[in-house]
C-alpha cells in the first residue's frame, strides 16, 4: 500500500496534550490520525458531530440559568459593558468579571 503524508498545522499546546493522551492509550499522532480517517471513510460523516459555538447572550444564559435556577436580565451600558448588581447576583457578576 503506498503512503501519503498529511501535513497540519495545530496549536502546540493542543497536540502536546493530545499526544501525552495517545501515549497513555498506546497509540501515536499516525494511527490515531489513520483511525480518524478510516472512521470518517466507514461512516461517510465525522465520527461526531460538529455544532455552532453559543453566541455570548447564550452562554449568559446559560450560566445563569445553570447557577441559580431562574433567568436574569442583564443590561449594558452605553459602552456595551454588562450592568450586574453584585449584591443580587454574585455568581454572575464574578463570571462577568474574571470571566
Amino acid at each position: 500500500m503506498t503512503k501519503a503524508n498529511v501535513n497540519v498545522k495545530i496549536d502546540a499546546k493542543t497536540k502536546e496534550q493530545a499526544t501525552a493522551l495517545l501515549v497513555r492509550m498506546g497509540l501515536d499522532q499516525t494511527t490515531a490520525i489513520e483511525m480518524f480517517f478510516r472512521q470518517i471513510i466507514a461512516e461517510h460523516r465525522l465520527p461526531f458531530q460538529p455544532i455552532a459555538a453559543k453566541t455570548l447572550d447564550e452562554q449568559i444564559a446559560a450560566a445563569a440559568i445553570g447557577k441559580s435556577g431562574k433567568v436574569v436580565v442583564l443590561s449594558t451600558n452605553q459602552d456595551g459593558n454588562i450592568q450586574i448588581d453584585k449584591k443580587m447576583n454574585p455568581e454572575i457578576y464574578d463570571w462577568a468579571v474574571n470571566g
